[in-house]
């Protein structure tokens, strides 16, 4: 096993304890208009149905200005009660046009949210399943699962009912204080002064709002990394018997997490409590001196109700807009986070004019010549140094050394996981550089160490080999690599599901279903990574057979610590810190009385 520790070049987005980040903006919601931009066209339609919903309400006054001065103080009570009649039908038009207008805005919106938080969930999703290893070296796995899940979600609220509600409490707060101005302007000129006075501490409180909020979803991340990387492993916590040590570093995150929200939500409720006392006691100053010009005579009665009206729809949208910027100043911490992980780049990257490869023959050609490569992390350490090696087109070439000998590094170069900082590496004569990452990882078949299995059925794990392969070929790959077998005696054979990484099974088990999928592939190319280390001594035996009948007409490099099971190598490489420091046949190499031989002396002699 190679040591990978490495450092992105992107902005570390997962840390164990608290960290400084970027603070929150508004405008970093303007990350979200590529996803948006599709669907301009039910945008429009929302925004038409949001005016048109407004414009109802904002009627609603005017109705009752009317039924008031017309149907209720008219001097003639014949007239009276047809006017009655007449208004209320006028006021029922006005509501069932507001609910109607409401639900499609209602819906529209709902349907926006949904689609465009599922578009931005799978761009992100996508986006990491290309970044190199380096990004997962240094980005826990939870920390990504939370912007996927709890990110999104927020930005959901935002996009699918927040920004909706506050556009239209926008049109209906600024129609109603434009019909105060206009019905009352002496008055409602003294109230705008006042409410000019409540935007400053709004604006001081909104900047505490969103840092709180970053935060917060930084410390909720916190706590679902942890959780990952716990359930994960389970069994290696129960063996040691560190439940309550682990749920102590979970609940202590959790407490993280909710003392932020809590000062958040603290600070977010002072700011609403301010803006709505400060904007209904202006507001009540003007009702005052509404009520002032009635009993003087200036106004009627059904202006003042008007007023009263266009006071409370005046009132209710700030309160709501109170509401809504507390949730923008969230979905602004949320976009953030999610277009930190789309502006990550993987340093691995398509050539811009790919260069194509000839049909293999026989297995593929390998070249590595003056091969120079650092980890990221460890830039002083060498994980090979001025490394050569050829393989030739169905040549099986071992590779054995001491841990961190440098092998599985040879792996990851091969399938362009890093690029190497000197010297070239070259597959069938053309440089891995200039290969589509596609059609050179097409070549390469990899079984690793650890097998990964899938929570599906037993098909389904093998055909990832080979998604279009039939039925027949998937249970062929099987016999191959005497899986069928066990498949069989499965409850549901093939259809039988394997459970998460594979748990209904052994690790022999599981080892076979990885070597199944890699000779369905059949590549020209076989990279074995200790391919038969969870193995019992008969399942070696059958799988070490298959093995060596996958391994005809293809080229196999084989990184093996056992050294019995590489003894029929045409070529055995013994690697040392980086470098090549012997190579030839088993008896050759333990003539030679090197490296090897010790290796050697040391697992046959046990």
């Amino acid at each position: 096993m190679s040591s990978t520790a490495t450092a992105t070049t992107a902005p570390p987005l997962a840390a164990s304890k608290p960290q400084e980040r970027p603070k929150g903006s508004p405008k970093a919601l303007s990350g979200l208009l590529p996803f948006l931009r599709p669907y301009r066209a039910r945008i429009a339609l929302a925004v038409l149905f949001l005016l048109l919903a407004a414009l109802s309400t904002l009627a609603l006054p005017l109705a009752l200005k009317v039924l008031i001065d017309q149907g209720i103080v008219a001097a003639d009570p014949g007239a009276r009660v047809m006017a009655l009649r007449e208004h209320f039908l006028a006021l029922f038009g006005v509501g069932v046009a507001l609910g109607v207008f409401s639900a499609s805005r209602f819906y529209m919106v709902t349907w926006l949210g949904e689609r465009v938080t599922a578009d931005l969930r799978n761009a992100v999703y996508a986006h990491v399943l290309k970044q190199s290893p380096e990004f997962f070296e240094t980005t826990q796995t939870g920390e990504v699962l939370s912007r996927l899940t709890t990110d999104t979600t927020v930005v959901q609220t935002v996009v699918g009912s927040s920004l909706s509600m506050g556009l239209r409490n926008i049109v209906m707060g600024a129609g109603a204080l434009i019909m105060l101005v206009v019905t009352n302007p002496y008055v409602m000129t003294q109230v705008l002064g006042i409410l000019v006075l409540v935007v400053l501490p709004a604006l001081y409180f909104g900047r505490r709002v969103r840092r709180l909020s970053r935060a917060s979803q930084d410390r909720v991340a916190d706590t679902s990394a942890i959780a990952a990387e716990v359930l994960n492993a389970v069994t290696v916590v129960q063996s040691y018997t560190q439940e309550g040590a682990e749920a102590g570093r979970f609940s202590a995150a959790s407490e993280a997490a909710f003392d932020t929200a809590r000062k958040r939500t603290k600070v977010r409720s002072g700011m609403v409590a301010f803006i709505i006392s400060a904007t209904f006691g202006a507001l009540l100053w003007g009702l005052y001196q509404g009520t002032q010009a009635v009993l003087a005579g200036r106004i009627t009665p059904g202006h003042l109700g008007q007023t009263v009206v266009y006071v409370t729809l005046l009132v209710g949208s700030v309160a709501v807009l109170a509401e809504v910027w507390g949730d923008v100043l969230r979905a602004a911490g949320a976009t953030e986070r999610l277009m930190e992980l789309l502006s990550s780049r993987s340093p691995v990257l398509d050539p811009a004019r790919p260069q194509a490869l000839a049909a293999a023959q026989g297995g593929s050609s390998l070249s590595l010549r003056g091969v120079q490569f650092h980890y990221p992390s460890r830039p002083d350490h060498a994980a090979l140094a001025d490394f050569d090696l050829e393989l030739k087109a169905g040549e099986t070439v071992a590779l054995v050394g001491p841990s961190g000998a440098g092998k599985s590094t040879v792996f990851q170069l091969l399938l362009r996981f890093y690029d190497a900082q000197a010297g070239e590496i070259r597959l069938d004569g053309q440089a891995l550089p200039q290969l589509a990452l596609k059609e050179l990882r097409q070549r390469i078949g990899l079984v690793p160490q650890d097998s990964v299995i899938f929570s599906n059925n037993a098909l389904e794990n093998i055909r990832y080999g080979r998604p279009e392969a039939s039925d027949a070929e998937v249970m062929a790959a099987a016999k191959a690599a005497f899986a069928h077998d066990f498949i069989m005696k499965l409850p549901e054979g093939y259809q039988t599901f394997l459970g998460e990484r594979g748990v209904r099974l052994s690790g022999g088990q599981r080892q076979r279903i990885s070597i199944a999928r890699a000779i369905l592939k059949n590549p020209p190319l076989l990279l074995l990574d200790e391919a038969t280390s969870a193995l019992d001594a008969e399942s070696e035996r059958v799988v070490q057979a298959a093995l060596e009948a996958a391994m005809r007409d293809r080229s196999t490099l084989v990184i093996a610590h056992r050294l019995a099971t590489i003894q029929r190598a045409d070529r055995i490489v013994v690697m040392d810190q980086g470098r090549i420091v012997e190579q030839g046949s088993h008896a050759e190499l333990v003539a030679r009385g090197g490296l090897y031989a010790r290796l050697a002396a040391l697992q046959f002699e046990a």
